[in-house]
């Protein structure tokens, strides 16, 4: 599988699908490829399968801003047109006109 066969862009404003937290995509691994350590963290009753994309996210939640590392599985597409706060946002990402986010030129220096 490549990124390209990933349900969710770079760019995309997801949210959770169990926890309060939304986010932007920002890059996308093919399949799991974190630490084992981070792996077993999750509880195993909800522990994601690895042969799936996961997603690097700006993300945030009522409290924080953060980065996340989230399977497709758990992410659903965020519909709420609601801004992001997100510190990082402003440097990576430029809003496009859909109401969502298009990646920033990253050769600007």
């Amino acid at each position: 599988m490549t990124p390209s066969q990933a349900k969710f862009r770079i760019g995309q404003v997801v949210r959770h699908r169990v926890y309060p937290f939304r986010g932007i995509v920002f890059d996308v691994d093919p399949t799991f490829s974190n630490t084992e350590a981070w792996y077993l963290a999750i509880p195993e009753e909800i522990r994601p399968a690895k042969d799936q994309p996961f997603y690097h996210l700006l993300a945030e939640n009522a409290e924080t801003e953060y980065i996340a590392y989230v399977s497709e599985q758990n992410l659903v597409p965020d519909t709420s047109g609601e801004p992001l706060r997100h510190p990082e946002i402003e440097e990576r990402f430029d809003p496009d006109e859909a109401g969502g986010y298009r990646a920033r030129d990253q050769q600007k220096h």
